[in-house]
């Protein structure tokens, strides 16, 4: 019900998502009126795999996270994660305010064993595929411990979502040599390295394109920070080339020329592709949507709440926790 676009977006998707998976289903959940008018705009009524869950709130995008949790029990976001507390759900997606929908979810399902914190993680384009990143902001200061965790967890989620082995994972600091960075950095490097994860050191922001390193661990300041640049730069080259190949008639030509290249690296770098953040270390799986997601990016969120459904994410990353602990 929340986000930028609305339940318009979010119904769609999810339309076209079981149109396209007849294995599984889902529920949406908000005012039901809206939702079923919004159903019977995309050409289904009642549908044997897809259920509505009342709420009567909505949380709203600036909405303080302590505020939407004491007085928003019955918001579409508390009533979402309540099914999966419940078990009447596996997974729940949002595109509503992330910091509400963390402190709800931390409320509701509560970390895993041996999680201080939970974090975000998504994928970001890289050479050859792409590389998960965390924490994207959940967390603006975290401790070597928590950073030692963040790189367990990701690396579950790395090797699930797309399996090569052991994931390799790497540390972002200023510098790759052994003597840079603050002393969190230098302790949570020396944690990592007694680990059985597959970590391979420091690695500089260069390093999250490269493809030489599956999962790049940080903070969430710092990982939020670098995210934004990233998309801000994205747009940038966009409009930059736009600009460039529309200045006159043999530019404009030229670019009818060069469409196919074009397009398909529109299609690699489009970030609607990588739309739908993991928030780990929760006692149950949450997938948080950009807010101005459209219909091919939310259905992209979805998919990722499969995909971690499926393979028991949660279970997993508790198994090796505990293993990284004895």
């Amino acid at each position: 019900m929340s986000g930028d676009r609305g339940p318009a977006t979010c119904v769609a998707a999810a339309v076209q998502f079981l149109r396209e998976r007849a294995d599984l289903a889902l529920i949406l959940v908000g005012n039901p009126q809206v939702i079923n008018a919004e159903l019977g705009r995309n050409g289904e009524g009642t549908h044997a795999r897809l259920g509505v869950q009342a709420a009567s709130q909505v949380v709203g995008m600036d909405e303080p996270p302590r505020e939407a949790v004491r007085r928003k029990k019955d918001s579409s976001m508390r009533r979402a994660l309540d099914l999966v507390k419940e078990g009447r759900a596996q997974a729940c997606v949002s595109a509503g305010n992330t910091g509400a929908l963390m402190a709800t979810a931390h409320f509701v399902l509560r970390s895993l064993p041996g999680v201080d914190r939970p974090a975000i993680m998504s994928a970001i384009p890289a050479v050859g595929g792409h590389t998960h990143m965390l924490d994207l902001g959940a967390n603006a200061a975290c401790t070597a411990e928590q950073l030692c965790q963040f790189a367990v967890m990701g690396s579950v989620v790395a090797a699930d979502l797309n399996p090569n082995g052991r994931p390799r994972v790497g540390l972002l600091n200023i510098g790759e040599e052994d003597i840079k960075g603050h002393a969190i950095v230098q302790d949570a490097h020396r944690l990592l390295s007694a680990t059985k994860v597959n970590y391979v050191g420091f690695v500089e922001g260069d390093d999250i394109f490269t493809g030489e390193v599956d999962v790049v661990v940080t903070d969430g300041f710092t990982g939020n920070v670098a995210l934004k640049t990233m998309e801000g730069l994205a747009r940038m080259i966009g409009n930059s080339a736009r600009e460039e190949f529309s200045r006159n008639p043999l530019r404009r030509l030229m670019a009818v020329a060069a469409w196919p290249a074009i397009d398909a690296l529109r299609a690699r770098l489009d970030p609607r592709r990588y739309n739908g953040a993991s928030m780990v270390g929760l006692n149950g799986i949450v997938i948080k949507s950009h807010g101005g997601a459209d219909e091919f990016a939310f259905r992209h969120a979805i998919l990722t709440a499969a995909a971690e459904a499926l393979r028991g994410v949660p279970s997993q990353i508790a198994a090796e926790l505990a293993a990284a602990a004895h």
